[in-house]
This record gives structure tokens, C-alpha cells and sequence, in this order.
């Protein structure tokens, strides 16, 4: 199996990112309906186990990408 390109990576972070911002934005639009207090919100979104893995997925795929650029450029 050959490792993904820069592109790849790229297209990845971009569609993974973008997925994490809708739904961020979907938890704010729901709280904010429930007239929730700001801080109840953030701790929320903090809190989110599916918000949390996207974080975790976005690191490993930013240091992944960084590793196959680095071997590229030695």
C-alpha cells in the first residue's frame, strides 16, 4: 500500500475541518436556541466526544503530513 500524497493529506484536513466546523456550528445554533449561557456552550463543545476525536484525527493527519513532506524533501 503506498502512502498518501500532500494532496491527499491536504484534501483530508480540509474535509475533516470543515465537517468539525458545521458541527461546531450546529451545537452553537441548538444552545443558543435553548438560550444557554455562553460558558455552558463552550464547556459543551469541549466536552463533545465526537468534537474531540476530530481534534485527535486533525492532529495525527497534520504530523503525518509533516513526516511524509519532511522524507520527501531529504
Amino acid at each position: 500500500m503506498k502512502s498518501p500524497t500532500e494532496e491527499e493529506f491536504e484534501e483530508s484536513i480540509k474535509e475533516l475541518s470543515e465537517y468539525k466546523n458545521r458541527l461546531e456550528k450546529e451545537v452553537i445554533t441548538i444552545s443558543q436556541k435553548l438560550k444557554m449561557p455562553q460558558t455552558k456552550i463552550k464547556s459543551i463543545i469541549n466536552s463533545h466526544q465526537e468534537l474531540n476525536q476530530i481534534e485527535i484525527i486533525l492532529s495525527k493527519l497534520y504530523k503525518q503530513k509533516e513526516n511524509a513532506t519532511s522524507k520527501l524533501i531529504s
